[in-house]
């Protein structure tokens, strides 16, 4: 059996590998619009990684394959016996490693390592900086079809710990052992900006923009020692706390799940249906301002 792979793993270290017996390769990408600066599902990345993909990659549709399709909010996430099978149609089993890349911001790709490691499988890196990287290393892209793998048995065993419904963030509010963080644009937050139903952001919640994640230049998250710095400075490494991450529709919050997970935290929760859900309750509070508290 190979060496278990780390979180991240550069173009270098894909190039080398791509060829191993197991390891699956998987396209996450969806594509989005962003109208009033919140996330909207506009469809399926198919299409574009049907033009071009990684050699031997696979595409994981996030939208139908990977989500519970049934339920209010896009991208909610299925039950494990769902996520099992369509794993398991990638080839991915209890040997399998697993690289996960997509064509736009990295946080897509870093929604299916979150689901991969809530349904207990742990083997699965994020290729850093994504399809964007491998192409201006020069790696070959290609639109040949991969053949379809054979079909693995995936073990499904659910962590709980590592998913919140809205009830259990409300629930929550004034419990001191949860952080809430938000992944949001900063005038999102602090409701300058509607991108949802309501203004503003779930109160308590501390502000952790997209840009201190991803590094733009790179589309990689940024490194280790400037997300623990970040990390630090909003109280997320003491181990007292659980961090609780939501975004517009869960999708963001995966990427401060997983640059977590870098920062040596494996702990951290992330709020299904996030803002999406959140704000279409009326009962549940908002806040606004830039204070965690919002404005008095």
């Amino acid at each position: 059996m190979s060496a278990r792979i780390a979180p991240v793993v550069d173009v270098a270290w894909l190039a080398a590998h791509l060829h191993d017996g197991d390891l699956v390769v998987v396209d996450a990408t969806t594509l989005t619009g962003a109208p009033g600066g919140g996330p909207h599902a506009v469809g399926s990345g198919r299409a574009g990684y049907e033009a071009e993909h990684i050699p031997g990659a696979l595409f994981a549709d996030l939208t139908t394959d990977f989500a519970d399709t049934e339920a209010p909010e896009p991208w909610t996430v299925p039950s494990s016996e769902k996520f099992a099978v369509q794993a398991g149609l990638l080839g991915i089993g209890v040997d399998s490693r697993v690289v996960v890349y997509d064509r736009s911001a990295g946080f897509w790709a870093t929604r299916l390592h979150w689901q991969l490691r809530l349904e207990g499988f742990d083997d699965v890196a994020v290729l850093d900086g994504g399809l964007r990287a491998w192409k201006a290393a020069g790696e070959r892209v290609t639109a040949d079809p991969t053949p379809d793998p054979i079909a693995a048995a995936f073990q499904a065993e659910r962590r709980p710990e590592l998913l919140r419904s809205t009830e259990e963030v409300a629930k929550s509010l004034d419990d001191p052992g949860t952080v809430l963080v938000a992944v949001l644009d900063p005038a999102v937050y602090r409701g300058e900006v509607r991108a949802y139903a309501r203004e503003g952001h779930i109160p308590g919640s501390v502000l952790l923009p997209p840009t201190e994640i991803l590094d733009p230049a790179t589309g990689g998250p940024r490194p280790v020692g400037e997300l623990r710095a970040t990390f630090e400075r909003a109280g997320l490494l003491d181990p007292g706390v659980t961090p609780v991450a939501y975004s517009g529709h869960g999708i963001a919050a995966t990427g401060a799940a997983y640059a977590l997970v870098l920062a040596g935290r494996n702990d951290v929760a992330v709020h299904d249906g996030s803002m999406a859900a959140w704000a279409a309750d009326d009962a549940l509070p908002l806040v606004t301002g830039d204070s965690p508290g919002g404005d008095a």
